[in-house]
């Protein structure tokens, strides 16, 4: 969404750039129509990528984050998403009804961490061993469980394996969860700050409409 918006208001000051740039070399400088064509052109894609810079580097110091920080981060989103999408397919490969609901959670909390780290690149530090670590074996055991659960004639090796896989997926599920609450742990207390405040502010206007009435 960021790219989109970011795309949106590069093209619009690029275009708005190019018409005036065209207006003034045409009228102020008398060049000719398709000279002033040209250099409006040249003008708006300049703007477009000047605009899209500025819109970046704003976002990057809202974070917090140098450059060379961000394109870190975002190299290590990028390698996220196609694990993401290995781990979703593996996960929902798998049929059996009882687990759906705990793939489904498994897949919806990597999700949120994502989104959240691509929107707040900043986040990142407060999930580098989901991203490090968790996600990897995540990963790693939905594939192997997901193909050995297709085998017909299964042995009791086999589903001795099975059943390890699955306890080791639950634990992960679980251990991705805080990585998601350590994550979320600031805003969580603000919340419960600007709460407190809320519930002290209605109960000073009770109070005050007490003394009135009485």
């Amino acid at each position: 969404m960021k790219a989109i918006l970011q795309f949106i208001a590069s093209s619009i000051s690029s275009t708005f750039g190019m018409m005036a740039i065209w207006l003034i070399s045409f009228l102020g400088f008398e060049l000719t129509f398709v000279l002033s064509g040209i250099v409006s052109l040249l003008g708006g894609v300049a703007l477009f990528f000047i605009t899209w810079e500025m819109i970046q580097v704003g976002f990057i110091r809202k974070n917090g984050l140098t450059r060379k920080e961000y394109r870190y981060i975002e190299s290590n989103l990028k390698e996220a998403k196609g694990k993401i999408s290995r781990l979703q397919r593996a996960l929902m490969s798998v049929r059996s009804i009882d687990q759906a609901k705990q793939n489904f959670e498994i897949i919806r909390t990597v999700r949120r961490i994502y989104t959240n780290t691509k929107k707040e690149p900043s986040r990142f530090y407060k999930a580098e061993g989901f991203f490090y670590e968790r996600l990897d074996s995540l990963v790693e055991l939905a594939d192997k469980y997901a193909f050995l659960s297709s085998q017909p004639g299964k042995t009791s090796e086999v589903k001795t394996s099975l059943q390890d896989t699955r306890r080791t997926i639950q634990g992960l599920g679980e251990s991705v969860k805080k990585d998601l609450y350590i994550m979320l742990d600031e805003d969580i207390d603000t919340l419960h700050f600007e709460l407190d405040v809320a519930k002290n502010s209605i109960n000073r206007m009770k109070k005050k409409d007490r003394r009135m009435f009485k």
